[in-house]
């Protein structure tokens, strides 16, 4: 037993490949294999506990599942663990495995370990963990019998590899939600065994290759949320067996292929979001099986087919936002829908009449009805009220009149109403309350009058109430104060009189609250949100006061003293007779005294308005950062037009902590061209930086500014600031990243003191951690425009973290000027093309910029210095002490002869290459990584070490 505990320690100490004992020897290899796999983790939680290194076998551990003839481990299924560190190559030694499954847990570096080499593993799920880099080309070169692979949610990136076309086995490809980019490989349709196909939210490219009619056995392909184009294959008609298609976002143009109409057995067609053209084809009806069918966001026009009518299993119909016209077909309300969205078409037609036409078919499963953004006319007929199971239902921008009917009562399960902007008039009525289950109500932009009614405290879940732009007349009803999920209320420009009540002070989840243009009056509840509103939200109410609106409120006087000069009693507070006859006559120093007390009073009155004005704006400024949401991304929709919109890209974390310091100087790291950084903590602990942008005049519409963060906010690498959400208003636009404690490289170089400096091999690290970053920004086709030291931050680790790149996305064109003046406002790190007009800029750019950031590194000097009579360019100074044999002497001083020479000479010689003159004469950032890689380690050999 002392023995083998010894040899379990030696191949831990070495993490060599374990040799295979014989059956004679009482060692087992799964043993040893799941050991070594052990100590490349961490284990929080002691999930593993269970695994002893002194157990003769493991087929009781935790996970561990063993075939029960050989005893030897047959699956390994560590899910939801909380597992962290790198997947080490002991797994290797597990040569019976069948099944590898570590999903939901941390583990991060490459998959350059090729589990698939083992021969008998049929399942790989690795599925939802932090692991990144490229696939390796030749990682499915030998695939075993591998029959399903997984890899999704994890930050991988590169091109998928031709080599998965080698694993003919494969019957379940799931390489979703990455960052994966270029086509798919031409032979990935050679998988004659592939079931099921996901490469959805990567960044692909490119149409899809011919070939697909030869997958026989497809069942679902999901290629959605990534950036292919052209035109269906035809060939997709071939594929028989297919149940469902998603090809939804992407940038797939032309008419629907005719040969989708043989795929009898699909019952998903999701299409959304591309650019289709023409009609929608009669011959959809023909896909009896058909569940979902998905054809919003195109460019579709004519009518809604009728032969959609046919589709008696169709369970989803969304055709919105297309340019489909004619009338409302009454169909829609007849067949077994759950979900009918035709919002944003130019569609037409009586609502009571297409009800009426129906109401002996209605269907009552019908969960979300949207028919916003049409030209539907009449009134919202009271035969809404039958489809008891509706929780969505959104007649909003239309040209409907009349009253909201009374049974909108009957609607239990409604999450959502919204009838805004319609012509609709008469009251909102009583029975709103008995809609229990609200949580959104829109009636902006009506012609409602009536009061707000106290049954709405009935609707416990409502979140948004939004009931502006009509004449509702009355008080705020104080039942308001009892919704405790309310976060949005807007009642803007209607005729509300009376004072608020002072309860709504207590709301703890309200976020915007818009009274402006009505006729309240009265006091502003104090306390809660009602400490940090903004005076635009309770504006143009002439008889509200409270230093919100700069008005003062009337004081409250208690009763006067009343005395009675003829009374003889001698109580407290009595006057005695011997003061005089009706007569108080006060002396001159009791005048002294309450004329000064007066004075104090005004003083203090005056200095407490001031306060509360000082702290009100403060408190403006603030809340309109302190915002939270929900969605894909962390967001807040707004109807308060101060406030803007916060989307955090992971989690959903209490923002307002940090509101503060925008307004604090003491708060800001430095400025750039695009603006200043702000350190700030989450309520949850966690630091980050806010750059608070000073080029918005520059900014790109929201749409497009959004649609580029986010492009943004997905890269992910070690060597890159991790971009963690944005804040968005037409005035102030805030990017927010991860906080990196060490300071700028230009800190470390040209503000350190002491003896506190960087080494030689931190300096090598920086260098080629920077260099890795901007291979993969470029591989993302991102180009940096901004690199200098004081733009790459310095890790607790020691490792470098490029800032500010991409930033010049956000900008509706990338003019020069704006580039230079904004940008590369560091003078020695700009590439020379961008003086000619006429050379395009490219990656080449950030290759010379990189250049100039190596020579600095080595060198310890700025990339342009000023002396008294001189100007020394640093590239130049270099460039002539190599040509004079005595460019080890360019070597930073502080360094006192502690570096290799040979490493510290090439270096700066690949400092000058990237700094050609000709763009062309520059290497790739890719090739930079391969040679700095061979600097470090000349003689290594290609074989790969976990």
């Amino acid at each position: 037993m002392e023995m083998k505990r010894l040899f379990n320690q030696f191949a831990l100490l070495l993490f060599v490949p374990i040799c295979v004992l014989s059956m004679n020897q009482s060692l087992n290899d799964d043993v040893l294999g799941l050991i070594v796999f052990k100590a490349d983790i961490r284990d929080p939680n002691g999930k593993l506990v269970s695994w002893n290194e002194d157990d003769d076998s493991p087929c009781n551990w935790v996970g561990v599942k063993c075939n029960p003839r050989s005893n030897r481990v047959s699956e390994l299924v560590l899910d939801g663990f909380a597992l962290s560190g790198r997947i080490g190559r002991g797994l290797l030694q597990l040569r019976f495995l069948t099944k590898l499954s570590l999903v939901k847990n941390n583990f991060t570096g490459s998959i350059s370990l090729s589990l698939a080499r083992l021969e008998n593993l049929r399942v790989i799920d690795l599925s939802e963990n932090s692991l990144s880099g490229p696939i390796p080309g030749d990682y499915f070169q030998q695939c075993g019998s591998l029959r399903s692979i997984s890899l999704a949610n994890n930050k991988f990136s590169g091109q998928i590899p031709d080599s998965l076309s080698s694993c003919s086995t494969l019957a379940a490809i799931n390489f979703s939600s990455n960052q994966l980019v270029g086509s798919l490989p031409s032979g990935i349709w050679s998988l004659n065994a592939l079931r099921s196909l996901d490469l959805s939210d990567n960044l692909l490219d490119d149409e899809i290759p011919k070939g697909i009619e030869g997958m026989n056995n497809l069942r679902t392909i999901d290629l959605s949320t990534n950036q292919f184009s052209g035109q269906i294959p035809d060939g997709i008609g071939s594929c028989l067996l297919l149940r469902s298609i998603d090809f939804s976002e992407n940038s797939f143009s032309g008419s629907l292929p005719n040969t989708i109409q043989k795929l009898g057995l699909c019952t998903v067609l999701n299409l959304g979001k591309n650019s289709f053209a023409g009609e929608v084809p009669e011959w959809i009806g023909e896909m009896g099986k058909l569940e979902t069918l998905d054809l919003s966001e195109n460019n579709f026009s004519g009518q809604v087919s009728t032969s959609i009518e046919k589709l008696q299993s169709l369970k989803v119909l969304d055709i919105s936002w297309n340019s489909l016209t004619g009338s409302l077909p009454s169909w829609v309300f007849k067949l077994g829908l759950q979900s009918v969205l035709l919002s944003g078409n130019r569609l037409s037609g009586d609502m009571d009449s297409l009800f009426s036409s129906s109401k002996n078919s209605l269907n009552g499963g019908l969960q979300v009805l949207d028919l916003s953004h049409n030209g539907l006319t009449g009134e919202i007929p009271s035969a809404i009220g039958d489809f008891g199971g509706l929780k969505f239902l959104n007649l909003s921008r239309n040209s409907l009149v009349g009253g909201i009917p009374a049974n909108i009562r009957e609607l239990k399960a409604l999450d959502v109403l919204d009838l805004s902007e319609n012509q609709l008039t008469g009251s909102i009525p009583l029975e709103i309350g008995g809609a229990t289950s609200l949580k959104e109500l829109r009636l902006e932009k009506n012609s409602l009058g009536g009061i707000i009614p106290i049954s709405i405290k009935s609707c416990s879940s409502l979140a948004t109430l939004v009931l502006s732009r009509n004449n509702l007349t009355g008080p705020i009803p104080a039942g308001l104060a009892e919704l405790t999920y309310l976060q949005n209320v807007d009642l803007s420009f209607n005729k509300l009189t009376g004072a608020l009540p002072k309860q709504l002070a207590n709301l703890p989840n309200l976020l915007s609250f818009n009274i402006s243009h009505n006729q309240l009056k009265g006091e502003l509840p104090a306390g809660g949100f009602f400490n940090t509103i903004s005076p635009s939200s309770v504006s143009s109410n002439p008889s509200l006061c409270g230093a919100v609106v700069n008005r003062s409120c009337p004081g409250v006087l208690p009763k006067p003293i009343v005395l009675n000069p003829n009374s003889t009693e001698s109580t407290p507070g009595s006057i005695p007779q011997s003061l005089g006859h009706k007569k108080i006559i006060l002396s001159i120093s009791a005048l002294v005294a309450i004329g000064a007390a007066a004075v104090i009073v005004i003083g203090v009155i005056a200095i407490t308005v001031l306060n509360l004005r000082v702290r009100s704006s403060t408190s403006r400024s603030a809340a309109a950062l302190t915002l939270s949401g929900d969605d894909d991304y962390s967001h807040s929709p707004t109807t308060d037009a101060n406030s803007g919109k916060l989307v955090m890209f992971s989690g959903d974390p209490d923002f307002s902590t940090g509101a503060h310091a925008l307004l604090n100087k003491d708060c800001e790291l430095g400025r750039g061209g695009f603006g200043a950084v702000y350190r700030t903590v989450l309520r949850d602990g966690r630091p980050v930086a806010i750059k608070k942008l000073t080029v918005s005049s520059l900014v790109k519409s929201q749409e497009d500014f959004e649609r580029e963060v986010k492009k943004l906010g997905k890269l992910r690498h070690n060597n890159l600031v991790a971009l963690e959400g944005y804040y968005w208003t037409q005035s102030l636009q805030l990017l927010i990243y991860e906080y990196v404690s060490g300071g700028s490289l230009y800190k470390h170089l040209h503000e350190g003191s002491g003896g506190n400096f960087l080494s030689w091999n931190e300096r090598f690290n920086i260098i080629l951690g920077t260099a890795k970053s901007l291979a993969h920004l470029h591989q993302m086709n991102i180009i940096h425009y901004n690199l200098k030291s004081s733009n790459i931050l310095i890790d607790s680790s020691g490792d470098p973290k490029v800032a500010d790149f991409g930033l010049a996305r956000l900008l509706p064109m990338l003019d020069r000027y704006v580039l230079s003046s904004k940008i590369q406002s560091a003078l020695g790190y700009m590439a020379p093309e961008f003086a000619c007009r006429t050379v395009k800029i490219t990656e080449k750019c950030d290759v010379y910029g990189f250049g100039v950031l190596v020579l600095e590194v080595v060198t310890g000097k700025r990339p342009v210095e000023y002396m008294e009579d001189d100007v020394v360019v640093l590239c130049d100074n270099v460039r002539g002490a190599l040509e004079e044999g005595r460019v080890e002497e360019c070597v930073d001083g502080k360094l006192q002869g502690h570096f290799p020479a040979e490493e510290a000479i090439p270096v700066m010689k690949l400092g000058l290459i990237c700094t050609s003159q000709v763009p062309s004469n520059r290497p790739d950032m890719g090739e930079v990584v391969n040679i700095l890689e061979l600097i470090r380690c000349p003689s290594e050999g290609q074989e790969e070490l976990i």
